[in-house]
């Protein structure tokens, strides 16, 4: 297994289903797991009350109310957070027990953190009892999704039939695609051809002539949507086919994957009375991109007026054992190559970029430099960089809005004009502090690896997937972990 795929197993990066068909069973698991959540709540309360201990234990109604809105509501987050309502018709049973204990565990951690912060004095038995009772009723509800979820599907309205216009390759290829949606009631009805010498080919299902659709569409099926999945040269000869579609009502989809295979986002905008397919190499939902740059401003400012005394011990300490200034400034690029200045507080002496062709001959690293127990280091500056303390100016970029909390690490030029073409799209993401590589090791990765695992998190970028990340980074910072 590669870096990359480990990391992604690691913060569940996977592929998504139909959008709006997941979006439904998010809402539902998580509505379940609300109720499933404030059943164990009570019970686990009153198998506490009638256990003959020493202790009476009691919540007044206030106190009752409050912690289980909060227990409700931190499990069905974490259950979003970890992703575990995308994976609803999982059989593994191994991933059914480990979602159930990640999510009971962390609404156990936040409900652990609440009771000390708020100093309420709660029985060890009704908390040991309310999570083991939460992880069994969510592991009882997962085993038994795997059956009626079929069926709770299609009452939800997932049930289609559907008609592929297209006999090609392209069109088996998606029928190929929509068969394992059948048991959630998606239903092939048939293929039309789009010419006379398609309707000749071996097919597992009906098909019929271009010239009957409209036919087909009025009067012989029910049909709930059309897949345009023809072959580029058929194209032209769909005009009349997607406008009878039109007229009926029937929802059309078109695959368009007679595109150049691209990697990255696609989405449908339009521009006047144009419509446009556009493809990004990034994320391009403006909303989710304003809530990860609101998060940024306000996490930063905060971390600079928390870490206000760290900065000042820092800079005291440079200055005093080190020659030069506190602040080392480097050109480095940033959102789609745009240079910005990044700052740093100093490690390496003064008369460090003189002297780099002096230890050019240690550098570990292909294209970027790394050089381990690097001489230029100052006493203080190898300290620094072992927690990663020298990067808190970077705060500051994070404010200014040339750099995000999470993102790929802003590369200098000399590196950039290094970069292979498939290694330049991850200067499509606003740079960050922290990535997928530093879950990694930081310095212990191969820079391939390294590019590799920023364009996985580009690939797969979320406002919960920047969370995991920021969560996991601390206590390798803190370790000081993988530095160098």
């Amino acid at each position: 297994m590669t870096p990359a795929n480990s990391i992604g197993d690691r913060l569940k990066l996977h592929p998504p289903m139909f959008r709006n068909h997941e979006r439904k069973w998010k809402i539902l698991f998580g509505f379940v797991d609300g109720l499933l959540t404030a059943a164990a709540f009570g019970l686990a309360y009153e198998l506490r009350q009638r256990l003959p201990l020493n202790l009476r234990f009691f919540l007044v109604p206030e106190a009752l109310t409050g912690l289980l809105a909060f227990c409700v509501a931190t499990w069905v987050v974490s259950g979003y957070w970890l992703n575990i309502y995308a994976r609803f018709d999982s059989v593994r049973v191994g991933r059914i027990l480990g979602d159930a204990v990640r999510q009971a565990g962390c609404g156990g951690v936040a409900l652990l953190i609440l009771l000390y912060g708020l100093k309420l004095e709660v029985s060890r038995v009704f908390l040991g009892a309310f999570i083991f009772l939460s992880w069994m009723f969510l592991v009882t509800f997962r085993f038994a999704a795997r059956s009626f979820a079929p069926s709770i599907s299609r009452h939800f309205g997932a049930e289609r039939n559907v008609l592929i216009v297209g006999t090609g390759s392209r069109a088996q290829q998606l029928a190929k695609s929509l068969e394992p949606y059948q048991k959630y009631g998606l239903q092939i009805l048939g293929f039309v051809a789009v010419t006379e010498h398609a309707l000749s080919s071996t097919q597992p299902y009906p098909v019929f002539p271009l010239a009957d659709l409209r036919s087909v569409l009025a009067r012989k099926f029910i049909i709930d949507e059309v897949y345009f999945a023809a072959e580029n040269h058929e194209l032209a000869s769909l005009e009349d086919a997607f406008r009878w579609c039109d007229e009926e009502g029937v929802c059309r989809r078109i695959a368009a994957d007679f595109f150049p295979r691209v990697t990255g986002y696609v989405a449908l905008e339009q521009l006047g009375n144009t419509p446009l397919i556009t493809f990004s190499g990034a994320p391009g939902d403006d909303v989710l991109l304003l809530a990860k740059r609101t998060i940024d401003l306000v996490l930063a400012t905060l971390g600079i007026v928390l870490l206000s005394p760290v900065f000042l011990v820092v800079m005291v300490l440079v200055r005093l054992t080190s020659r030069g200034p506190v602040i080392f400034r480097q050109s480095r690029c940033g959102l789609n190559g745009r240079m910005f200045t990044c700052y740093k507080f100093r490690t390496m002496v003064r008369d460090a970029e003189d002297r780099l062709h002096e230890v050019r001959h240690l550098n570990s690293k292909e294209i970027v430099m790394k050089i381990p127990n690097d001489p230029r280091l100052t006493s203080v500056g190898r300290w620094l960089r072992k927690f990663s303390l020298d990067e808190l100016p970077q705060l500051f970029n994070v404010v200014r809005g040339d750099m995000s909390l999470v993102g790929p690490r802003p590369a200098i030029p000399s590196e950039v004009a290094q970069y292979q073409r498939w290694q330049r799209r991850r200067l499509r993401m606003r740079p960050g502090l922290t990535c997928l590589w530093a879950l990694r090791g930081r310095d212990k990765v191969d820079f391939e690896a390294w590019m590799r695992l920023d364009l996985q998190y580009i690939d797969n970028w979320s406002l919960g997937l920047d969370a995991r990340i920021i969560l996991m980074t601390i206590p390798n910072v803190l370790s000081g972990r993988g530095a160098s």
